[in-house]
């Protein structure tokens, strides 16, 4: 199993979470952007610099991640694709998607947009807290320690 990180937008202390778990758990892990990210030198972590261009970068995930591998993005139409192939998948704030839950926000996503694009000022998520820091830790730990069973790991 590996873990693969949608990093374009990725908070840094999500990150440094990220790679702490990588090591913990010896899981290889793959950070994707558009963008240079430094994730340091564990040969057990990658990172893919792919173009730029709208969903390169996810198309790239959906791509080469397989069944049973998780996967961490805030990125809602990627969300959708990956539970389609079975992936878990965790947004930075710690909520866990699944193939119930992805329609109802896909639909939330879709109606914020269509009054984006009707001038209605909609605002953006809340501040990043150390709730959601927490909270992204604490699942995170929970999924991939039983993603890591399951596939008879540590």
């Amino acid at each position: 199993m590996k873990i693969w990180v949608d990093a374009d937008a990725l908070p840094t202390e999500i990150k440094e979470i990220i790679l702490r778990a990588s090591r913990r758990l010896s899981v290889e892990t793959v950070f994707v952007a558009n963008k240079n990210v430094w994730v340091g030198n564990d040969p057990l972590v990658s990172f893919v610099r792919v173009t730029e261009g709208a969903d390169v970068a996810d198309d790239y995930i959906v791509e080469a991640s397989t069944l049973g591998d998780l996967c961490v993005t805030a990125d809602i139409p990627l969300v959708s694709r990956l539970v389609d192939q079975g992936l878990i998948v965790i947004d930075p704030r710690g909520d866990v998607y699944s193939a119930e839950s992805i329609g109802e926000r896909l639909s939330i996503r879709d109606f914020m947009a269509d009054l984006r694009g009707a001038g209605v000022q909609t605002g953006g998520p809340p501040a990043f807290s150390p709730q959601a820091k927490q909270r992204f830790a604490s699942t995170l730990d929970r999924e991939l320690t039983r993603a890591v069973r399951s596939a008879g790991g540590t």
